[in-house]
């Protein structure tokens, strides 16, 4: 087959399969520059920790201007583009470049606010992992700090209502991370997520302060059957402050409530509330050690 038959076969389907073209429309938001402009906002929240070279505290007031001046021009012109695609009800096409600007103004000035709260996620992570050396290891080595600090700045465009953006740069952090945060997800203070791998946190979460949470627990919803029709529900549970979820622990729906204090053992499935300082758990039961014929050692035998 020639490269001419398989042009023609594929503008075929294109004319086929209209409903994935994006053709003759608005220019969308460019995942490439959406992700090299997340990465150096990540040299603005942690200066020093994402650069190639060492900053000198002498250089830092002209690199961090730098840095700005450049992260604005491109963060603006893809929000316009993101607004040209859904626009803000109300506006114009002329309104769109000065919305663009000041969307984008109003973000950066909020950056020191989101250093605030991951210095707190930083203390969080170093004093709840006996393995961490430093500080300086858990931003410089562990996922998580880069998979918060992702979503901690998509949920500023998020709650501006920004399109599109906030949750390329939340899918960004999870092909680097293995950390599904979304952007619409509340999260308080003091949060750590151990090991992080599988973690998946659903838009309308709720987190309180002090949470720590370990690999592959979900915040999710009990059922999207009912698809676009759930939009702007609340879908995914609410934790309340100083919780613990274990690994591989299914926590689900809008209307589930983990009350402060409470600890949930690993691969606990709760699709109901439960009341403040409790300690849900998984019991095995009739645990038995059999002795395997075939190969070396034993194994266990549970019945759940």
């Amino acid at each position: 087959m020639t490269l001419s038959e398989i042009t023609k076969r594929l503008l075929a389907s294109y004319a086929r399969k209209g409903g994935i073209n994006h053709v003759d429309g608005k220019n969308l938001p460019s995942k490439h520059v959406v992700a090299g402009i997340t990465l150096d906002l990540l040299r603005l929240l942690f200066p020093g920790f994402f650069d190639e070279t060492l900053i000198h505290s002498s250089e830092i007031e002209g690199v961090t201007a730098a840095l700005l001046e450049s992260v604005l021009t491109r963060l603006e012109n893809e929000i316009k583009k993101s607004l040209e695609y859904a626009p803000t009800v109300g506006t114009i096409d002329s309104d769109l470049p000065a919305l663009a600007h000041n969307l984008t103004v109003k973000f950066l000035g909020n950056l020191c606010r989101v250093r605030e709260m991951l210095e707190t996620d930083t203390e969080a992570a170093y004093n709840g992992d006996p393995a961490a050396l430093s500080k300086e290891e858990v931003i410089v080595a562990y996922p998580f700090i880069e998979a918060v600090a992702v979503q901690r700045l998509a949920h500023e465009l998020y709650l501006e209502n920004v399109p599109l953006i906030p949750r390329i740069m939340t899918e960004w952090a999870h092909t680097r991370t293995g950390m599904d945060l979304h952007p619409g997800a509340r999260i308080g203070t003091h949060f750590f997520v151990d090991h992080g791998t599988g973690t998946v946190v659903g838009e309308t979460a709720i987190i309180g302060n002090h949470v720590k949470m370990y690999q592959g627990v979900g915040l999710v919803a009990k059922s999207l059957a009912a698809g676009q029709a759930l939009r702007g529900q609340k879908r995914h549970p609410t934790i309340g402050d100083r919780v613990t979820l274990y690994a591989g622990s299914t926590i689900m729906g809008g209307d589930t409530i983990i009350g402060a204090g409470s600890t949930i053992g690993a691969s606990v499935f709760l699709t109901s509330s439960v009341p403040p300082n409790s300690l849900v758990l998984l019991e095995a039961t009739n645990v038995k050690i059999i002795p395997k014929a075939s190969q070396e050692g034993y194994v266990l035998d549970f019945q759940i």
